[in-house]
């Protein structure tokens, strides 16, 4: 039985000019238990929708959706049972204290006799010194942390995070993967949704990349890396790129990251830059990762189809 199982699952809106706006169509996948999976797609790809469907924050138009078997809709209240959702927004109660907000969480899933865990989330989440606190006096990591906490309290087998370390500090993103490894280690199904790749390419087992509603590859994250143009070269360079170029670099400030297939290309590269009277400087070559991935299957360049998605 997957963790969670996302079937034929669609949502249409209606458009405030007329007529309707698909945000998903025909989604399907599974999610075994205890992978952690990576969810990823440009705003407006309909992650936060598929999400929400999930969570019972929104019904689906068309399709089903389980959590360990429990259908969101008719059996919502065991599937929310073994569901845990981080939002991306920060939601809080102003009139409690850290503590006290974990221990009426709890009692919302009818939870007694929790404090040893809640005791064990404060100390692994770095909140152990503002259990007493008034969430109003929070800042905006703290927060951020104590909506981890919130989600972990019943111990949920189920693990949804979307876009956990938006807008956080390097201290909070180690501590937040490591105390999240841990509980994946021991069995807990993790769906991580991010717009920082690099955490997804190096989190996640299998990812499955949306655009405009749609599943447009879905496979284990080694092999989208083997299916990648195999060589990227980076260099700074002051002046304006040539625009044969445009479309292909990404370009960061000076930074120029150009794919390239082998050194006959390479090569190529730097001839049309010479030509052009520009002098590059720091030039290396490396293996493409997650975003030239993502990149090249969102342009829709990507020479393969990834596994369970149609070519």
């Amino acid at each position: 039985m997957p963790a969670i199982s996302f079937q034929a699952v669609s949502k249409t809106y209606p458009s405030p000019r007329g007529g309707s706006l698909k945000a998903l169509d025909g989604v399907s996948f599974d999610i075994e238990q205890g992978e952690f999976f990576g969810l990823l797609g440009p705003n407006g790809a309909g992650k936060t929708t598929l999400i929400s469907i999930l969570a019972g924050l929104s019904r689906a138009t068309s399709g089903r959706v389980t959590v360990h078997g429990f259908d969101v809709q008719s059996d919502y209240a065991q599937a929310r049972r073994h569901l845990g959702v981080v939002p991306q927004e920060l939601v809080f109660d102003p009139f409690f204290n850290v503590r006290e907000a974990l221990r009426i969480q709890s009692g919302y899933f009818g939870v007694r006799n929790n404090e040893a865990w809640i005791s064990e989330l404060l100390e692994s989440l770095g909140l152990a010194d503002k259990a007493e606190s008034n969430m109003r006096q929070l800042s905006g990591g703290m927060k951020r942390r104590m909506l981890v906490a919130q989600a972990l309290v019943h111990k949920p087998p189920v693990i949804v995070l979307d876009e956990p370390t938006a807008g956080v500090d390097v201290e909070l993103r180690q501590t937040l993967w490591q105390f999240v490894a841990k509980l994946n280690k021991a069995g807990s199904t993790v769906l991580l949704t991010t717009h920082y790749l690099e955490e997804a390419e190096a989190l996640c087992g299998r990812i499955a990349m949306l655009k405009t509603g749609r599943v447009v590859a879905l496979e284990r994250t080694s092999e989208l890396l083997k299916a990648a143009s195999s060589n990227v070269l980076r260099f700074k360079l002051d002046g304006v790129l040539p625009a044969q170029f445009e479309g292909k670099a990404r370009v960061t400030g000076r930074i120029v990251q150009l794919p390239a297939h082998d050194a006959h290309e390479i090569e190529q590269h730097l001839a049309v830059i010479r030509q052009a009277g520009l002098r590059v400087e720091d030039v290396e070559i490396r293996k493409a990762d997650l975003e030239d991935v993502f990149l090249e299957v969102m342009s829709g360049k990507s020479g393969q189809a990834a596994a369970g998605v149609p070519a």
